[in-house]
């Protein structure tokens, strides 16, 4: 019986066991030397390339200039007096001295407007190839018979004092110092920078036997700079070696920098992470097997004196089952757990129970958030029906309250009235003011318009709103302090959106002081929480010395239509909530009873127009 209960060897559970741990050892392994050597590849292809197209970069940008100061040396050199005298002997010892100084140029050639050689340096200048130009010319990379070194013609026109054309200052310049100079690199050492034209020939190179005697028109090199492909693969460059490469037009010429490096070179730390990933796996598989045997070996033996103790204990044959042990690895805990199940097992259901009383009172403060949230969409609701309504109302109000205004003001105009009536005509005038002054702020509220955002002098829009308000002030006996910080930056948003937000502020804090009270406004640069982020503002408090705020009616006092004045429509405050958010900014109300009341105001310095 027993012989037929034995497992196979492929069924044993050190076998599986071993399988398993292989598989869990090696699997990830090869994923992650995978991923680690094509990451490395990648990532040095990135590096080598970014390096490259800096480099060429730099390259052109350092040929232009250089090309710039050769063209700022000739134009100099033709505008003296020397040059402009057509005298040989005068011209001669200057223009060697120029030679020695800047150490660029082969020879000088003068030529007069006729056409004539008037002093040539060196030999003697071939016949059509120095025409008299009038302005600044640069010449394409030529290679003379004879020569090593390509060179090129830059020349610049000779004005005479009566500003007529006098001739063409020649100065013949060599490309060595462009490689010495400009196309010298240090980028390993198979790196390497030269010079192409747009037909592939090389005009300047470190190996002066390839000037234009080789081209890369066949080569990837050629195509790297004049067709559209990967420029993250290697190419076969003229040499036929594989390269990462990337090239530069020069600006004002058509001449290519290009920027090479073996791709072998590049890539040398990539293979050797290749030849330590493979050893890696290697020496894992022998460790994985002798580690697996002896661990296998260390779980089998305690898991079958675990199945005869499970086999004791389901039979009720506690006494016999022997679960003691010494061990304090995860088989001593699992001897431990068997152990004391019966213990756990109570606790669990105690666990059991307590979570379920939490999960009951979860629930009931649950339901009562989803109530509240149900009491704030209905009022919510509601706000909204009657925003429409009054907005609906104040549409058909609007129209007889002009006419009514219209014709009042025609009475005033035909009628000759007592000073009794002028005093009502006064009186009545005022009243349909005050109501088209409400209805105004009922169809803002009902539909705000949209801001128009532009830069505003914060401090500049400060002054004039107080200006605005200081009579009021002073009617009312009340102390208006400003203070602004002294290059206040300016904040992007809607002028006559935030200078009416600051207009009800200070009203509100005028209204709210008693006669000889004090109200002061005030403008510093700050910071606020923005989403979690401490984002720059500029900060404007509106401070009075009034009777505060109860801290119930904080949080009310911006809901539309909430008002304690009697004349009062409450839609002041949702309008000044709704333009600061609508720059991106915040509101925040401090206030103490008998002590009063600071509304501030954050407005981002960073902050964008958004898309409609």
């Amino acid at each position: 019986m027993l012989a037929t209960m034995t497992p196979r060897p492929t069924q044993t559970l050190r076998a599986r066991l071993l399988i398993i741990f292989l598989a869990v050892a090696l699997v990830p392994l090869v994923i992650m030397g995978w991923f680690s050597i094509t990451t490395t590849e990648a990532l040095i292809s990135r590096m080598v390339l970014r390096q490259l197209q800096n480099l060429a970069q730099d390259k052109a940008a350092l040929l232009e200039h250089w090309l710039g100061e050769r063209k700022a040396d000739i134009t100099v050199m033709a505008g003296t007096s020397i040059v402009k005298s057509m005298d040989p002997a005068l011209i001669g010892p200057y223009l060697e001295l120029m030679r020695e100084k800047y150490g660029v140029y082969r020879d000088f050639t003068l030529v007069s407007a006729s056409g004539e050689t008037v002093f040539a340096m060196g030999p003697a200048p071939a016949s059509g190839r120095y025409a008299v130009r009038p302005d600044l010319f640069m010449s394409d990379i030529t290679l003379l018979s004879g020569e090593r070194e390509s060179t090129f013609l830059i020349a610049a026109p000779v004005i005479n004092d009566a500003g007529q054309l006098a001739g063409t200052l020649y100065g013949r310049v060599g490309t060595a110092r462009i490689v010495f100079f400009v196309l010298n690199v240090s980028l390993g050492k198979t790196g390497e920078c030269y010079l192409v034209d747009r037909e592939g020939r090389f005009l300047a190179h470190k190996d002066p036997a390839r000037i234009f005697a080789e081209n890369i028109t066949q080569t990837g090199s050629f195509k790297n700079i004049f067709e559209k492909r990967d420029g993250k693969k290697a190419y076969l460059d003229y040499r036929g070696i594989e390269v990462l490469g990337t090239s530069l037009r020069v600006g004002g010429t058509d001449w290519f920098v290009v920027v090479e490096q073996d791709k072998a070179e590049a890539f040398e730390s990539a293979k050797k992470l290749k030849l330590i990933v493979y050893m890696t796996l290697f020496l894992a598989i022998a460790i994985a097997m002798v580690l697996t045997w002896i661990v296998g070996h260390h779980i089998v033996r305690p898991i079958r004196s675990l199945s005869r103790a499970a086999g004791f204990i389901a039979e009720s044959r506690f006494d016999q089952a022997d679960l003691k042990t010494t061990r304090r690895d995860e088989i001593g805990m699992l001897y431990r757990s068997v152990e004391n199940m019966l213990a756990k097992l109570k606790a669990r259901q105690e666990d059991l129970e307590q979570e379920v009383v939490s999960k009951d009172a979860r629930i009931r403060e649950t339901d009562t958030m989803l109530a509240e949230t149900r009491l704030i969409a209905e009022r919510s609701e509601k706000f909204a029906a009657m925003g429409r309504m009054g907005a609906a109302v104040a549409h058909e109000i609007r129209t007889p309250l002009t006419s009514l205004k219209l014709f009042l003001e025609s009475v005033q105009d035909l009628a000759r009235l007592s000073a009794e009536d002028q005093e009502d005509f006064r009186i009545a005038m005022e009243q349909i003011q005050r109501m088209e002054g409400t209805i105004n702020r009922f169809l803002d509220f009902a539909r705000p318009r949209e801001p128009v955002f532009s830069e505003i002098d914060m401090a500049d829009l400060v002054a004039s709103v107080v200006m605005m308000i200081r009579p009021l002030a002073n009617r009312q006996e009340c102390a208006l302090h400003v203070h602004t910080e002294e290059n206040l930056p300016p904040v992007t948003g809607d002028r006559p959106l935030l200078s009416e937000t600051l207009i009800n502020l200070i009203v509100n804090a005028l209204e709210a002081t008693p006669d000889h009270g004090t109200v002061t406004v005030s403008a510093t640069t700050d910071h606020f929480e923005k989403e979690g982020v401490r984002t720059p503002c500029v900060r404007i408090d509106v401070k009075d010395t009034g009777h505060g705020i109860a801290e119930d009616r904080v949080n009310t006092i911006f809901e539309p239509f909430f008002t304690t004045k009697a004349s009062g429509t409450g839609l002041g405050l949702p309008l000044v909530l709704h333009t600061v958010e609508s720059h991106g900014g915040s509101l925040r109300i401090t206030s103490k009873l008998k002590e009063g009341t600071t509304f501030s105001v954050f407005l981002p310095l960073n902050f964008s127009e958004p898309f409609a």
